[in-house]
Formats: structure tokens, C-alpha cells, sequence
């Protein structure tokens, strides 16, 4: 009845979770320093679920981020090892039919596309990304993309590695209609048209949000669409360099709850669903099931 293809679920927070360690500004690039074999499993543990594509831990380990944190030397290092990782998770698992995306996402900080670097360096370091990881992943997945010009850089950079590219936008809670930006999200919607993006996503907002916004969306985008929401109360409190632990997780979005959503948006023609920060393995079994 239904032809999606099922992504995995939140890495960081689930890492952090899991490791029992203070969140740090790196947030999940320095389980890729501290614990390789947290993020291994649990990349199996989205695929035990059912995700048909898992994405390369890489989100926290851009330039920038790295440079804030004094860490900048070590993106070669990140970048190789969060990939080495996944294909070990995927080869463990004999998951040959599972893809592997890699990650390009905001540069300095998510929900605030305001201070992107300008347009030469914001080229430049997606390039850097791309080229990091093109030789090991299989599509891009341009994520959590807050104006229309991170959205455009991204996946121009992404286009160039010839590979399958994804872009997906996160729409402000407080004014769905709208980007992070401000700017209309059908604003991204048209500078991404014609370019070859193959697939253009709602993702890391409210499912609430997204549930708004998603008949317009789908009738407006012209490619395949999809989506996968946030279980945070709010990421209102969360600031430039800060650490995860001052946002809050959803008591009222376990398995069920988020599924009622995401099956809601695969029945009115999502062709992916998955989920972001917050979403676990246990909600990706639960769609896969629901699903199956």
C-alpha cells in the first residue's frame, strides 16, 4: 500500500544518551574520539530496525564547528572515521541493500542560518564535506538546511560528486510556513528546482509542524518528497557553541505517538519518513512494522 523508503532515526542524542558523558559543543563528532563502537552500534541497531539508509555521523564535524572547539585539525579524522564506521555497521549486518548517506549540514550552529559563513567560504567547506566523504556514501543528505542560500550551497556542492542528493528543510515552529530564516520555505523550494536534487524533505521541527505544512508542500515540490521531525519540547534555549542538555525531550512522542504522524505523511504521498533528534531505534521499528 505504501512505497517509502525508511531512514534511521537521531544519532546525537541517542549517543550522548548512551555514552552517559556530558554533552560537549562537539556534541556527536567526539563520540567518533571517545566511543567508535557506540556509534557502530547503533547505526546496526537502526538497520536491525528496519532504516534502509543511515547517515554518517559527520553532523557536528564541520569546519567551523571544529575550529570553535579548537579541534579543527581533526576533520580528516572525523570525516574518515564516521564512515569507516557505518560501513562496518552495514558490512556486520551483511545490510548490502541498505544505503549509506552522507551528511552535509548547517555549518556553525542549527536554527541559526544567520551567521552561515558568507557565500565563498560556505562553498567552499560543503565542498570540503563532499569531497571527505564521496568516495563512501552511496546519496547525499543535505539536513536540517535553515535558509534558502545553506540550502542552495549545500546542494550545489553535494551535485557536484555526481551522487543522488537529498535536501531537507527545517521549517521555524513558531511560524511553519517560513525557513529557520524567515524566508518562505517555497522560496527553497524554487531555487532548488531544475538542479537535479532528486528529493526535497521537511526534517527537525515539530511533527506538529511539519503536519501543517505537509499537504501544501507535497503539492508544491516536484520531486520526491519526505520527512522526519524532531521530539524536542523546543530548541528554543539551545545557543551558538552550547551543548545539547538544555533542550528537552517529548514525554508524549514515544513509538506510537510519532508513527501516527509519519504514516500519516507516507499515506499522503511521503516516498521517505524517518526521524531526528529524539527519534530512536524503537520508533523506527515501529514504523518499519507498521509499515511491513
Amino acid at each position: 500500500m505504501r512505497s517509502v523508503t525508511l531512514l534511521d532515526g537521531g544519532m546525537g542524542q541517542e549517543l550522548v544518551r548512551r555514552s552517559k558523558k556530558p554533552p560537549t559543543p562537539m556534541w556527536s563528532a567526539q563520540m567518533m574520539l571517545d566511543m567508535p563502537d557506540l556509534v557502530e552500534q547503533l547505526h546496526g541497531e537502526f538497520i536491525d530496525a528496519g532504516a534502509q539508509i543511515i547517515t554518517v555521523n559527520t553532523y557536528s564535524a564541520t569546519p567551523e564547528r571544529l575550529e570553535r572547539s579548537g579541534q579543527g585539525e581533526l576533520f580528516d579524522v572525523l570525516q574518515a572515521a564516521a564512515c569507516d564506521v557505518a560501513h562496518r555497521a552495514r558490512e556486520s549486518r551483511k545490510a548490502d541493500d541498505v544505503d549509506i548517506a552522507g551528511c552535509l549540514p548547517p555549518l556553525v550552529a542549527s536554527y541559526h542560518p544567520e551567521l552561515a559563513p558568507g557565500a565563498e567560504d560556505s562553498r567552499a567547506n560543503y565542498r570540503r564535506l563532499v569531497q571527505a566523504q564521496a568516495d563512501r556514501v552511496d546519496l547525499f543528505l543535505c539536513e536540517t538546511m535553515g535558509s534558502v542560500s545553506e540550502a542552495v550551497f549545500a546542494a550545489t556542492a553535494a551535485l557536484e560528486s555526481g551522487k543522488p542528493v537529498w535536501v531537507a528543510l527545517s521549517l521555524d515552529d513558531n511560524k511553519p510556513e517560513t525557513l529557520r530564516s524567515g524566508e518562505p520555505w517555497t522560496a527553497a523550494v524554487e531555487a532548488l528546482r531544475n538542479t537535479g536534487v532528486t528529493g526535497l524533505l521537511l526534517n527537525c521541527s515539530r511533527p506538529e509542524t511539519i503536519d501543517g505544512q505537509w499537504q501544501r508542500f507535497h503539492a508544491t515540490v516536484d520531486v520526491h518528497t519526505g520527512a522526519y521531525a524532531n521530539g524536542f519540547t523546543s530548541v528554543d534555549a539551545l545557543d551558538v557553541g552550547g551543548t545539547v542538555n538544555v533542550l528537552e525531550a517529548r514525554q508524549d512522542l514515544g513509538p506510537e505517538a510519532y508513527a501516527r504522524f509519519a504514516l500519516s505523511w507516507a499515506d499522503n504521498g511521503a516516498a521517505m519518513i524517518g526521524g531526528c533528534c529524539e527519534v530512536g531505534p524503537d520508533h523506527i521499528r515501529y514504523l518499519h512494522e507498521k509499515m511491513g
